[in-house]
Order: C-alpha cells, then structure tokens, then sequence
C-alpha cells in the first residue's frame, strides 16, 4: 500500500495524498523540530475547533501527549505543542489583538465564531430579524455557513437566497431552519466528497482515465466540490469520490505537488542560478555606483537650496527663532512640543534636541519647504549646517564617481579574462555551499533526460532505497556481490536549457533540473526500451566488473515493492544489503562503456556522465570511457586541466578502476 501524505498548504487547506513526491534534500527547522519530538508518535485523536478552520491532532509517545495545530484562516500556521497546551514552536511567529503566537506562549485559539451546529431556532430567528442583508449573505457571514452552503440551504428550504433576511414570515424562517439542520446532518454522516464537472466531454474524460496522469487531465473540467450534494449544481454532471481527501487530491494535488517541486528546485539551484561571475558581479557594483553618485547629487542640490532659501528668508526666520526661544524660557520645551502643531508655521518640535521644523514661505506666502532649526543658533549659523552638509554629499558624490570608474576598469579587464576563457574552451569553475542532491550519489543521465542514481558505499545504498526509490521507479542491481542499489527515476532528471544561451562556450551543453518527466506514466516499466539498457549499463559500470577485466556483465532490474530490507524470516540485512522479493528482469552481456561531457546544469559547469549514444547526442564535447590502465586521478586531472572542471566533480563521475579515453572533444577541443 502505498505512502500516505497530509498535505498542509498554510492558510488554504489540509488533505491526504498518495502521490508521489520527492523527499527534502535539506529538510526546514520547523520540520526537523517536528521529526524529533513526534518521531514514533502515535495519532491518537484528530479534531476540529467548533465550527472554525482549525484542527488539531493528538500524539501519544513515551514523553506524553503533543499536540499539533493547523490554522487553515489568513496566512494560516502550524503550531507544535507540549501537554500543558505551551507553544513548542510555531511555523510562523504571529501577534494579534487577542493572542499571539510565539515559542513558550500558552496557545489560545482565535476568537470562537457561530456554530451553526449549535445554533438554536430561536437564535437563527434573532439573527435573520436584526439583519438589514438579503438572506445568503446572512447565512453566509452571520451564521458562518460561507456562500456555497447558504446557497444549499437556501434551496433545500426553497426560499429566494436574495429575500431580505429580516422580511421572512414565520413558515420560511420554519422551513430554513428544518433545512439547515438537514444539511448539517449530511455534513456530519458523509466521509466522501462529490464532484462536478463542467460538461459531458468532461464527464466522460473523468470516467475513462485509467492511470493518475489522465485524471489530473480530466481534474481542469472539475467546477466544484463537496461533501455534500449541491440543489444548485447539476445533478448529471456529479461524481462520487470514497473520501473528501481524494476530491481535494484530485483537484489540487497536482498543483500542490508541483509547488513542492519548484520550492526544492528553487533549493538546489541556490547555488547555481543565484551565482554570478565576476563580470555580472562588477556590473550590479557599477549599477549600485551610479544611483548613489545620483542620490548624493540630489541630496546636494536640495541642502543647497534649502540653505539658501533660509537667507532668502531671514526675516522670517529670525522672526520664529525669537518666538521660539521666548516661549520656551516661559514655559519649557514640553509645553511647546505639545502646541507646536496649532502655530501655522511651525511643524513640530523636538524638545531632546532642541530643535523646530518650520516652513518657509512659497511664492504665493503660504507654507511650503521646511527645514529644521536649531533654537540656539543665528539664522546665519543654521542656513551655513545646510551648506557644509551640502558639501558633505558633493564629497561623496566625487568619491562615488571614483570608486565606479575603478569597477568599470575592473570589468574591462574582467570581460576580456571571460573572453579568452570562453575562447579556449574552458568552463570556470565554481564553488558551491551546496550541491545538487543527486550529487551526492553515483549518477547519469540517459535518454529523455532520465536519472539514475547509484549508491557509493553501504549507507548510500541505504538511503537511496528509502528516500529515493519511489513506487513509480525501478531498481536496478549488478549481478556482482557489492554493487552499488540503483534507482532509475521516472520524474527526475535533466532537461535542454536555453537561459545560457550566450554565457557559456560554444559546444557545452546547457541543460537545467526537471522533476516533471515521464508525463503520462506512471511507472518506469513504461519507459522505452532504450532507457531500460542504459540503467542497466551504468549499474554494471559502477560496479567491479569495471576493473575485472572482461567487456560485459549482468545486471537485473525489479520493482521498487519487490526490494525490502528485511528477510522472509522477519532477521533484519547488514547495511546496504536488500532481499529482492519476486521475478527479476536480466540484462545480459551488458558492455562496460560509459561517456563524460561538458554541460552546465542551472547555471553551475559540470560534468555530465551516460552511454556513448546519450552523451553524443547531448554534448557536442565528450569522451568515451572504456577499462583501461590510466588511473582514474590521472584522468580526471587530463579533464580538469582542459575544461575548467573540478577535478572532484570529475573524479566522482568516473567509474570505478583504470579508464582508456577515446576523446571526442573534451580534452581537446
């Protein structure tokens, strides 16, 4: 039985899903919080706050009781809480009027709404009566039902939803309330969901889709949604679903889902696409350069003219300077600070400073710029602090214009580094905080761009079958003791990109992260037979038989359900060990040759590894790799030195023993 996820999009809404999705490469605080304190947790109780968007689920392990709250209302939040109801800590820290939200705060609910469960006769009278609206938008708002169920209510009670609320005779308030508990009881018994679409095409579409790719098609006819039947939908159009979760899933699980893509693509390219040459570097200083010489500019021209217009208006001036400090020897800075603001021509006062902001007269005598006087300085002495701050910023502007004329330099010298490394074929190098995921295993690209991944040791192999061997992909074994667990991946992989196009050298491939492949399938066995060989051909390369000295070897592919770490008899295997349960699909007399090309991925240069056919068509610059006697090390430092490579990005997609290199291009362009 496959994997089952709850879904929380903040603020929106909270399902269950079966879908496939990838695992976090670097997993957020908040969910490494959770992992540790509900790790072997039990669910011991799952319940809504009234009638409100909240839901809170119960968790019983050796430490007590934890509490987990979803707000699915405004930007929404989930809040981790220990048994006395404290606040563990919280998606996102939040202050209201009545509450907040913050780590080691009691956790208080928001304000309890109407439940319309609870809703007397009497009470839903009183309601209708003191409303002035029409009668939906009462029930919606006022008895917290939302548009789409007063409208249900409305017409099972079959009263105009537009009748005003107040206006209703004695037998339709009756006949409203009958009709109200009536859908709150549907409400409370089902545990489906139902469905409309929007024409019979779509219908049809919907009842003949066989696999999950042609009902996420068929999902953009659905119109609505419910767990219980809408009067105002058409009935012919409705379709049943066995749980409300699967309605949600089938309308925004594909969306969701891909979201979640985006948010870790959006991770591994951080070092990738955020990255920038140096050029690109020098170019934002220069940018940064040029709005600070004009902001410095502006700043002089305004304190200039500012301090001119105070000698222009020295009479004035004086005059509330005089004012001024014969008000506060009578009654103090406060006193003035607090009627400043009823004085025409004063703005305010800072009473720690002792300072005014007052206007100056425009040309017509009413009040326009204002500028701020010190109480213990002449007219001359404040009109001057403009000028020397004048000059201040004129200082900074020379220095500005200095600084960019040494980073236009500095490009200069820059681009033509770029130029003569783009024109001997040579890729810079970057360093990277992080590196993609798939790095972090032995892996390959084959036809149509899909990955396989490859453990490199005993623990590798261990996490790449929990973490990345997916009910849709297949596992792929050498028949040799100690060969890497492979996993072929359905939706991962590299695709064609052309956001380089122009920065890189000629003959490298640009490619970028897809994790949407394979559309229409849904699981690898569907891929072509080519691809099938190919991770066949990479899992007997990683393996011995690259150095025993033979030309083929024999590997198996399996399901991903048929590989299990435990044995028949209930004894746990030794690390990276797995039982494969089942029949197996063999590949014989596999030959041992991989390829290597020049490709930058999202922005980062690397090297590219597959079949000699794969990496021909992709990489205009390559090499074929067969055994041999050249050490690897010795190779990829031959690669490094003519590409610009890493020679540990190199090294890690060479494969295990002594190569032989027929170059197509990569070591010498």
């Amino acid at each position: 039985m496959p994997s089952t996820d709850l879904v929380i999009v903040r603020g929106l809404r909270a399902y269950c899903s079966n879908r496939d999705r990838p695992m976090p490469t670097q997993p957020s605080q908040f969910a490494m919080i959770l992992r540790k304190h509900l790790n072997n947790s039990r669910l011991v109780g799952v319940r809504q706050f009234g009638f409100d968007r909240v839901i809170q689920m119960d968790f019983e392990h050796g430490g007590g009781r934890l509490s987990l709250i979803i707000e699915l209302f405004r930007d929404g939040n989930v809040l981790l809480l220990d048994q006395e109801g404290v606040i563990i800590k919280p998606l996102t820290h939040a202050k209201y009027a009545s509450r907040s939200l913050k780590k080691g705060v009691a956790y208080a609910p928001p304000p309890e709404a109407i439940d319309p469960r609870g809703l007397s006769g009497e009470s839903l009278n009183e309601i209708l009566s003191n409303s002035d609206h029409a009668l939906i938008r009462t029930l919606a708002s006022r008895v917290n039902l939302g548009r789409i169920y007063a409208s249900a209510v409305c017409s099972i009670a079959g009263i105009d939803e537009d009748s005003g609320s107040n206006s209703l005779t004695e037998q339709q308030k009756s006949s409203l309330n009958i009709a109200l508990s009536k859908m709150l009881d549907n409400l409370d018994q089902g545990e489906g969901g139902n469905i409309w679409l929007s024409d019979h095409e779509s219908k049809d579409a919907w009842n003949s889709a066989e696999n999950e790719s042609d009902r996420d098609s068929a999902a953009a006819g659905i119109i609505e949604f419910s767990p219980i039947e809408l009067p105002s939908m058409n009935e012919s159009m409705r379709e049943s679903t066995s749980r409300l979760s699967d309605a949600y899933d089938f309308i925004f699980g594909s969306h969701d889902a891909a979201a979640f893509i985006r948010r870790e693509e959006e991770k591994l390219v951080e070092a990738g696409d955020r990255a920038e040459d140096e050029s690109s570097k020098l170019s934002r200083r220069a940018s940064q350069q040029r709005k600070a010489i004009e902001k410095f500019n502006q700043r002089a021209a305004i304190t200039q003219e500012l301090g001119k217009s105070i000698q222009d208006n020295w009479g004035h001036v004086d005059s509330i300077l005089t004012q001024l400090n014969n008000a506060v020897e009578e009654r103090g800075w406060l006193d003035i600070a607090d009627i400043a603001h009823e004085v025409e021509w004063l703005d305010s006062v800072d009473p720690a400073k002792h300072t005014v902001v007052a206007f100056l007269p425009d040309e017509d005598g009413e009040p326009g710029a204002s500028v701020t006087l010190e109480a213990s300085k002449t007219v001359h002495q404040d009109a001057q602090r403009y000028f020397e701050e004048a000059r201040a910023q004129k200082n900074k502007a020379k220095g500005a214009l200095e600084a960019l004329e040494k980073t236009e330099r500095s490009k200069k010298t820059a681009d033509k580094k770029a130029a003569r490394e783009a024109a001997s074929g040579k890729l810079k190098s970057r360093k990277r905080a992080r590196k993609f995921w798939f790095e972090k295993y032995r892996w390959a690209i084959l036809s149509g761009g899909h990955l396989i991944i490859g453990g490199k040791d005993a623990k590798g192999n261990d996490v790449l079958v929990r973490k990345h061997l997916s009910t849709s992909d297949l596992y792929f074994h050498a028949d040799l003791h100690g060969a890497p667990s492979c996993s072929l991946k359905l939706r991962d992989g590299l695709v064609p990109s052309d956001s380089q196009e122009g920065l890189i050298p000629k003959g490298v491939a640009s490619m970028q992260i897809s994790q949407t492949l394979g559309e229409g399938l849904d699981d690898a066995r569907e891929l072509d037979d080519s691809v099938i060989s190919e991770a066949a051909q990479m899992a007997v390369c990683w393996s011995r038989a690259w150095g025993s000295g033979g030309a083929a070897a024999t590997a198996f592919h399996a399901r991903s359900s048929q590989v299990s770490k435990t044995t028949e008899t209930g004894d746990s295997l030794a690390r990276g060990s797995f039982v494969v349960r089942g029949e197996r699909s063999w590949h014989k007399d596999v030959p041992l040759e991989v390829a290597i090309g020049l490709a930058v991925v999202n922005g980062v240069p690397m090297p590219i590894t597959g079949v000699p056919s794969t990496i021909s068509e992709i990489c205009e610059r390559w090499a074929r790799i067969s055994p041999g006697r050249e050490k690897k090390e010795a190779l990829a430092n031959r690669i490094s030195k003519s590409t610009g490579l890493s020679q540990e990005d190199v090294l890690s997609c060479l494969p295990p023993g002594g190569c032989s290199v027929d170059d197509k291009g990569l070591i010498i362009p």
